[in-house]
């Protein structure tokens, strides 16, 4: 008779058979690992391993951090192009900017209460594109939104510099989205100019908590830099921490120089 901890391949395959068979809701979580230990007389680990091992990487579930195995199979979560387009949001009679994967047509809802705090700027990256020092105390502003109805589509850190920090509004919470940018550009470093660096990694632990997604799916992380017109410096630097299958990057390709058409000298040896 095999051991309790060797049948972890027996109980991923009568799960699977139950979330095919729709016993789970796409979206619903299952069980916890004491139930389920206890309906099919194992222990946790040999629930954990049919889970993380089996039917995690075959796409059925996957573990999100404070919320449990989330049944995936079935569930296919919206996603949306994201260009290079800022747009001024109409949404709210107020003045504000929407930002590539929005629309200027809506709100966002906050998935957690946004916080805007001062803050030890101690990352080495941020502060090197902020122009401010390890250590430099800045404006903390955190938020995780997304398009009404749906799950969390990204998480946004903006670090303020501290020459703009006080200005009124900059920490507050305005109907419309992007008003914090609009008052620093009123006080005279409008129009704001912005630079994104974009990359892909895997998400910290609370990231994956606050995006509802589990640790194993990649996040694309887009770095915003917002200079001031007054002197090119910058006023603030915003991180996007969007979980990957929520979105898809779209860039016009631009042609260099030396990729100019006609190549007249290949043109002549052809005879053209």
């Amino acid at each position: 008779m095999p051991g309790r901890n060797s049948r972890y391949p027996e109980i991923a395959a009568l799960l699977r058979t139950r979330i095919l068979a729709g016993e789970w809701a796409p979206g619903s979580t299952l069980p916890t690992l004491d139930a389920l230990a206890a309906e099919y007389g194992a222990d946790k680990n040999t629930i954990s391993r049919a889970i993380s091992e089996i039917l995690e990487p075959e796409g059925m579930v996957w573990a999100v951090p404070k919320r449990g195995t989330i049944v995936r199979y079935g569930m296919v979560r919206p996603h949306r192009m994201r260009g290079n387009l800022v747009k001024r949001n109409l949404a709210t009679s107020g003045p504000g900017y929407s930002f590539p994967s929005a629309s200027g047509q809506e709100v966002w809802r906050h998935h957690i209460t946004p916080t805007a705090k001062p803050e030890k700027l101690n990352e080495p990256r941020i502060a090197r594109l902020l122009k401010v020092r390890e250590g430099t105390e800045v404006l903390l502003r955190h938020r995780v939104t997304g398009p009404e109805a749906e799950p969390p589509f990204q998480i946004s850190n903006s670090w303020i510099h501290p020459r703009v920090a006080s200005i009124p509004g900059v920490s507050g919470q305005a109907p419309g989205p992007g008003d914090w940018l609009y008052r620093i550009e009123k006080v005279g470093h409008g129009p704001l100019s912005w630079m994104e660096y974009h990359r892909a990694r895997m998400p910290t632990k609370t990231e994956a908590a606050e995006l509802q997604i589990p640790m194993t799916m990649p996040v694309l992380e887009i770095i915003r830099v917002g200079r001031s017109a007054a002197d090119g410096e910058p006023v603030e630097v915003t991180e996007y921490v969007i979980p990957s299958d929520r979105v898809e990057t779209v860039h016009e390709l631009h042609r260099d120089d030396s990729a100019a058409w006609p190549w007249s000298e290949y043109d002549t040896e052809d005879g053209g």
